[in-house]
């Protein structure tokens, strides 16, 4: 009875729940910013649970935590990632955020919430300089891309698109579509006009491919 106990205790959390909340958000951050094509270090994807904790402790840092990365094929597109702790998000903590960042140069944010928006906050957002994407904490304790039932999802190139219009005398308004709102578009940072490849590959429609365009 011992040797169970000590067995079945050993799959029990016995650290904070924030902590494990940010792990996995944070990871889920990381393997999102590789599939756009950023720098992102595999160590850094595959670091556990207890290596996080032990760089980063029960209650994680949340400035020492952000993700800073630059896109593989033009390192001047750099994304930056930052976790707001709790609480609702104002526009006194997004001014606070511009503040700490103002000697910094990239061309996208990524905020992870765990509160909600307001909507003066959201709406500052429109109106700064760089794309800004907002994920609640909650969207990113899992990867939506690896989940059993989801398709794999390939993003055309422009050209790519281009040649798929052609080839069927289609316009782009044409195509099936994909909601910019998209668990799977977010997920891909998607801008409306973008062309997705969906592969489908299921007992009864057999191996096929589908196209969505953003809207």
């Amino acid at each position: 009875m011992e040797e169970d106990g000590g067995c079945l205790a050993s799959f029990i959390d016995r650290g904070s729940v924030e902590s494990h909340r940010y792990f996995l958000a944070r990871r889920t951050v990381l393997e999102m910013l590789r599939d756009r094509g950023y720098a992102v270090s595999a160590v850094e994807i595959e670091q556990s649970l207890s290596q996080f904790r032990s760089v980063h402790g029960q209650q994680p840092d949340l400035e020492r935590i952000r993700i800073s990365a630059s896109l593989l094929s033009d390192p001047s597109q750099k994304v930056l990632t930052i976790f707001c702790g709790s609480g609702p998000f104002k526009l006194a903590n997004l001014r606070g955020i511009i503040d700490r960042i103002k000697n910094e140069i990239f061309l996208r944010m990524i905020l992870v919430l765990e509160g909600k928006l307001t909507h003066q906050a959201r709406q500052a957002t429109k109106e700064l300089p760089f794309t800004v994407e907002i994920f609640q904490i909650n969207e990113l304790l899992v990867n939506v891309t690896k989940h059993v039932l989801m398709q794999a999802h390939e993003i055309l190139t422009e050209q790519d698109k281009q040649k798929l219009l052609n080839k069927y005398g289609l316009k782009e308004n044409q195509l099936p579509r994909m909601l910019a709102s998209d668990a799977i578009a977010r997920y891909y940072g998607l801008e409306p006009g973008q062309v997705v490849k969906v592969t489908h590959d299921g007992e009864d429609t057999g191996f096929h491919a589908t196209y969505r365009c953003v809207v």
